[in-house]
């Protein structure tokens, strides 16, 4: 895998594109992520990590979940529990990226918490107000991994160690 490929590939304008190593890799326009089962996250401050520093208190954000999105994209399943060593990497229009695991997002309390929002405060968000937003709720600072613009969810097996 080429790292600087993953970050520096281009992003399609107010979608989001599910690619790499899924069954079937998606695209999805923020009327479209509506359309999916939809979960209200919890009201958080925002916080640097490295200083603590408020940034700004943040309404519920409604949206998606991650897992969802991933399972309509489906995982490779041709070799048993391959897909367990999938690592998914979320790209914003900006290039800021964060990671998670597959571990993480479908065995752990993480994933029913890591939504991709369209909306906030009960209003309609727009590519303008960040939308898509990559949000893990149950970080213990939510800023590393609060992505706006989200552009991409790059899949990537890892290989097995030697």
């Amino acid at each position: 895998m080429d790292n600087v490929n993953v970050i520096a590939a281009p992003a399609v304008d107010a979608a989001l594109l599910l690619s790499g190593r899924f069954q079937r890799p998606l695209s999805f326009g923020l009327d479209q992520l509506s359309r999916y089962e939809s979960v209200l996250a919890t009201p958080f401050d925002l916080r640097c990590y490295t200083t603590n520093r408020f940034i700004r208190s943040v309404e519920p954000y409604r949206g998606v979940r991650l897992t969802t999105l991933i399972t309509e994209a489906g995982l490779p399943n041709s070799v048993p529990g391959k897909f367990k060593r999938t690592v998914f990497v979320a790209v914003g229009h900006d290039g800021y990226v964060v990671t998670f695991s597959w571990h993480e997002l479908f065995n752990t309390p993480v994933g029913e918490n890591v939504l991709v929002a369209y909306e906030c405060g009960g209003r309609a968000l727009t590519p303008e107000d960040g939308a898509p937003i990559l949000f893990s709720g149950s970080d213990i600072l939510p800023a590393p991994r609060h992505v706006k613009r989200l552009a991409r969810i790059e899949a990537h097996v890892l290989g097995p160690l030697a």
